[in-house]
């Protein structure tokens, strides 16, 4: 189920939370248990009672993780437990296929590619597990208070497939007594943010969607067309995903959750270190937390704080999918943050320069991202090369006017798109009345565009 469905929008999210605002206190959490079990069930039935499953086998393991003398030997099991789901159902046939070739280059033989379908989410949920079982072993939180506090954690629909990764140590107390910010006030909130994120997703990214593909899809295509899809595609994979962030948090919100924010103007960047406090920074704060510092961070020497720099990159790569085009792209940052962290360089530019060196470095590593295959992408890179030809294609002065103003929102200061954009309560009547008016109205057109063409899945949902 999508968010930027009618079918969520109509029917599921006005049931769900109807039955959710009519039922006592201590029936919330089971009634949200319920309807994010049904969330999840209705685009992946089977995935569901696996995710289930886990979640009880985690449950459990913490229990004995926060008493056992075998403490770290549980942890160990339960980590392992989680890593080998994630490997098996996500790179156990990108590891296969490159055994493969390996050992067919030496005249061996080596199993065949099994047709393994991918869980939704499982990349965000799997971290959210681990972060729940490390954290009890830290003694960094109380382990669930129960089975349905864990498994509402683990389900909780606004945040399942697509983040922000949030731990358990963030909302435990949420989960057992949030009812003192579960007011009309939040609410309403929750219900802009939202609304901010549909118009994110439906109005922008989506309508974006077309010319990313169409520059793609064609290798083809000249230097102009090029460079309207790398930026097509920048601006579309914020707004998509920033989107999904903004629609999770605002129904957290609606539900009285508080949720971590995930991005922060990422794009005005003074270099690849401020990028990744911006951008998806859930992530960016598990991999420092669990894998950074646990490696060592900067503590050691110069050469051993790049080489975990680069196995963070590495792994956040990877993390995206099993494909050698997310390695490279995760290298490719790694690359310039080392640049960044040690020369300074980003630093030393006017501001203008480094935010605009740093968004041409990004945008230049989505080719990376957003080609099918490590051909594709060396296609693309001659293409943005190719200025012999001109050829803008079918890109329409619509679509020029769509990415310009996509430009213009995606480095507008923050502090304008807070009193603008956010569309939360303020308390000043004629103010909260233009926002409720310009909510409804985004609505209306973000409705409007669905009637008219079929909703697209999120960017991150095959992560």
């Amino acid at each position: 189920m999508l968010f930027n469905s009618p079918i969520f929008i109509i029917y599921f999210l006005p049931v769900f939370l109807s039955v959710y605002l009519a039922v006592p206190r201590k029936l919330k959490n089971l009634w949200a248990l319920i309807g994010s079990f049904v969330f999840y069930f209705w685009g992946a039935p089977v995935f569901a009672l696996l995710v289930i499953a886990s979640g009880i086998a985690d449950f459990f393991l913490s229990i004995e993780i926060s008493k056992s003398k075998r403490s770290k030997q549980w942890l160990i099991l339960g980590v392992a437990y989680n890593l080998l789901t994630l490997f098996i159902f996500k790179y156990f046939n990108f590891f296969t296929e490159n055994a493969q070739v390996l050992a067919q280059s030496i005249g061996l033989a080596f199993p065949c590619y099994m047709e393994i379908a991918l869980p939704i989410g499982i990349s965000f949920f799997t971290f959210q597990k681990i972060s729940y079982l490390v954290d009890v072993y830290r003694r960094d939180s109380l382990r669930a208070r129960s089975l349905v506090d864990y498994l509402l954690f683990v389900l909780l629909f606004p945040q399942l497939i697509a983040g922000p990764i949030v731990r358990y140590k963030e909302i435990s107390f949420q989960i057992s007594d949030r009812f003192a910010t579960d007011n009309w006030t939040n609410r309403l909130s929750g219900f802009y943010r939202f609304i901010l994120g549909l118009a994110k997703k439906v109005l922008i990214a989506d309508a974006l969607a077309p010319l990313v593909d169409l520059s793609f899809g064609d290798p083809s295509i000249g230097a102009l067309q090029a460079w309207f899809g790398l930026l097509a595609y920048a601006f579309q994979i914020y707004f998509d995903f920033s989107g999904y962030s903004d629609m999770a948090i605002g129904l957290g919100k609606m539900m009285g959750f508080t949720f971590p924010e995930n991005f922060n103007w990422p794009y005005i960047a003074k270099g690849f270190q401020e990028f990744w406090r911006r951008w998806h920074m859930t992530l960016s704060a598990f991999m420092r937390d669990y894998l950074y510092i646990p490696l060592g961070g900067s503590q050691g020497t110069t050469s051993r704080t790049i080489i975990n720099l680069w196995l963070v990159f590495l792994l956040s790569g990877l993390w995206h999918g099993a494909s050698w085009n997310f390695v490279i792209w995760g290298i490719w940052h790694g690359l310039f943050l080392t640049v960044d962290r040690f020369t300074g360089i980003f630093k030393k530019l006017p501001k203008a320069f480094s935010v605009g060196l740093t968004f041409l470095l990004v945008i230049l590593g989505w080719v990376w991202f957003r080609s099918e295959t490590l051909s594709e992408s060396i296609t693309y890179f001659s293409s943005l090369s190719d200025f012999q030809n001109f050829d803008l294609m079918e890109i329409k002065p619509r679509q020029v006017y769509l990415l310009s103003l996509a430009g213009v929102f995606a480095f507008l200061p923050f502090r304008v798109h807070n009193q603008i954009l956010s569309l939360t309560v303020s308390r000043n009547d004629i103010w909260d009345v233009f926002k409720a008016v310009a909510a409804v109205s985004l609505l209306i057109l973000c409705l409007g565009q669905m009637a008219l063409s079929l909703g697209q899945p999120f960017i991150y949902f095959r992560f």
